[in-house]
C-alpha cells in the first residue's frame, strides 16, 4: 500500500493539474477539482487514511461548486462583466452607410469609423445622423439623432 506521502504527492500532481487545465482553459470547473485535491493532500499530510481523503476531497470540490462557483458566475455575467463591443457604443453617434429599413429590419451605419448592421423602428436614408440606443448582439438599434 502507498505511504502518506506518495498520497500527498499524488494529490498535489492533481491539484497542479486541475490548474494548469483551468488557467488554459477557463471556465469555473476544473479549478475546484484542484482544491479539492489540495485538501485531500493535506489529510495526506496530517496522516489520514485514504478514506479520509477521499472525503476531503469530495467536501471540498461540492463545496466549491455548490457556494463559490454561482458566486463567480454572477460576478463574471453580471453587470460587472466585460461590456461588449456593441455595448461601448451606445449612446455614441453615427451615419446611416446603407438604406435602413424598418420592415426588413437591413441596412448598415458607420459607428466611430466602424462599419456596423444596422435597424431601426423606422426608414432612414443614406446619409441620416444617427444615434445607438441599443445592440442585439452585433446589430445596433439605431434611432435619428
Amino acid at each position: 500500500m502507498p505511504s502518506f506521502d506518495s498520497w500527498a504527492t499524488a494529490w498535489v500532481t492533481l491539484a497542479l493539474i486541475a490548474a494548469i487545465v483551468e488557467v488554459s482553459i477557463p471556465h469555473f470547473g476544473v479549478i475546484f477539482i484542484a482544491i479539492g485535491a489540495i485538501a485531500a493532500a493535506l489529510a495526506a499530510f496530517l496522516s489520514f487514511g485514504v478514506a479520509v481523503q477521499i472525503l476531503c476531497f469530495i467536501i471540498a470540490v461540492s463545496l466549491g461548486f455548490a457556494v463559490l462557483r454561482p458566486r463567480l458566475m454572477g460576478r463574471i455575467s453580471g453587470s460587472a462583466g466585460v461590456p461588449s463591443r456593441t455595448d461601448l457604443l451606445i449612446g455614441r453617434e453615427g451615419i446611416v452607410t446603407h438604406d435602413i429599413e424598418a420592415t426588413v429590419g437591413s441596412g448598415r451605419v458607420i459607428v466611430e469609423g466602424q462599419d456596423w448592421a444596422a435597424r431601426a423602428a423606422t426608414p432612414l436614408p443614406v446619409g441620416t445622423r444617427i444615434k445607438v440606443v441599443g445592440a442585439d448582439g452585433i446589430v445596433l438599434e439605431v434611432k435619428p439623432a
